[in-house]
């Protein structure tokens, strides 16, 4: 979708969402500005959810407390359970991790392991920039680790991804986090699948959907729809964190075959779910309600953000999660250092695409705050 589709949807969605109540409740407190100060600082720095967990969730959290002294077994069940029936999959094709880190991390490990085993050479096949969990479990254990920079228009570059693994004589692993962290932008389901159908089982895919429950471009399709259709070179990672709101209990999963979740799981920590988040996740799942106000809510920041950007004239990436990846005029630091002087925490630069800043969406209220910060920074000839 180019930035004018993109632009002229979200004005439809804008439309839409100031019919509903719970986005006009959310409108009316952005109009007074925030008290920020060092104390209270606008953390817009690491694509957080501002809204907070689900009153569910709450509730789940402290009815788990009195049986915390117990191990977290039924609980993780339940959850598995759960991530099944919520992905219409079997038990046998989930996994859960402390957060999805974990996960990334069992799948780079148990492709080392089954590397090593084999006598192959391995590598991983990331692009530049994106989320570097991937590389940085691939260094620790050696593996080669090849970047592809991303393309002038900020999209993966998966012809030469496809080419560098199809002309290693080892097994590649690669990694794809879709909508990409830090620009928020997706990558179509037709180009992932147009390789990942016809790959070889020396190729295995890490598909990083931190991000999909915030997509609202039609032509995303989740990399779970493959693992539906049997593909077994193929792990999808999921977390509680973002739109559920739920990073400080560190919830995450995988969905894979079942022969990959076993592979995966001999990798995993064990008792590595905890009882609280476990509960926590599963109302979660179940509070609908809460998932569409995170959703609408995020796509009212968005457009509040995007509204400025384009009336300031800075250019950003079509965002499709809680963060828009926006340029900005001068040194980042320097950016960086004076939005922290106004009290508010935005993202860093992600070399090799340099003069970009990722800036996390909080409530509308946060971000109304937010524009009048920037807007004052043009007015000194700042951005």
């Amino acid at each position: 979708m180019d930035r004018r589709s993109f632009l002229k949807s979200s004005s439809l969605i804008a439309g839409g969402l100031a019919l509903n109540s719970v986005v006009n409740q959310a409108v009316a407190q952005s109009e007074s500005s925030l008290t920020l100060d060092a104390k209270h600082p606008l953390l817009l720095n690491f694509n957080e959810n501002s809204l907070g967990m689900s009153p569910k969730a709450k509730e789940a959290v402290i009815a788990a407390l009195p049986g915390s002294f117990r191990y977290p077994d039924d609980a993780r069940s339940e959850l598995i359970s759960n991530l099944g029936i919520w992905h219409k999959l079997s038990d046998k094709h989930v996994t859960i991790g402390n957060g999805s880190s974990e996960t990334i991390q069992a799948s780079v490990a148990m492709l080392a392991s089954k590397a090593k085993k084999e006598n192959l050479k391995i590598q991983l096949v990331t692009p530049d920039p994106t989320f570097n969990y991937a590389e940085l479990y691939s260094s620790a254990l050696d593996i080669e680790i090849i970047k592809v920079p991303l393309k002038a228009d900020l999209s993966f570059d998966l012809e030469k991804m496809e080419q560098l693994a199809n002309n290693f004589g080892g097994l590649s692993i690669i990694y794809l986090c879709n909508p990409n962290n830090p620009t928020a932008m997706i990558t179509p389901h037709s180009q992932l699948d147009k390789w990942m159908s016809k790959s070889s089982d020396k190729q295995f895919f890490i598909v990083d959907e931190a991000y999909a429950e915030f997509v609202e471009d039609p032509s995303f399709v989740s990399a779970i729809e493959l693992v539906k259709k049997g593909q077994k070179n193929l792990i999808v990672t999921r977390t509680f964190s973002k739109i559920f709101a739920l990073a400080g209990l560190r919830v995450g999963y995988g969905i894979a075959s079942p022969e990959v979740i076993a592979s995966v799981d001999e990798f995993n920590s064990i008792d590595n779910t905890n009882t609280a988040g476990a509960f926590a996740a599963i109302a979660s799942l179940n509070d609908k309600s809460f998932i569409a106000y995170s959703l609408k809510s995020n796509s009212l920041s968005r457009k509040i953000v995007e509204n400025a950007l384009n009336e300031l004239g800075l250019e950003y990436a079509p965002s499709q999660a809680n963060f828009v990846f926006h340029k900005v005029k001068g040194d980042m630091k320097t950016y960086k250092d004076r939005m922290a002087e106004a009290h508010i925490m935005v993202g860093r630069e992600f070399p090799p695409v340099v003069g970009w800043n990722r800036l996390t969406l909080g409530t509308p209220k946060e971000m109304e705050q937010f524009v009048i910060v920037l807007k004052q920074f043009r007015e000194k000839g700042w951005v």
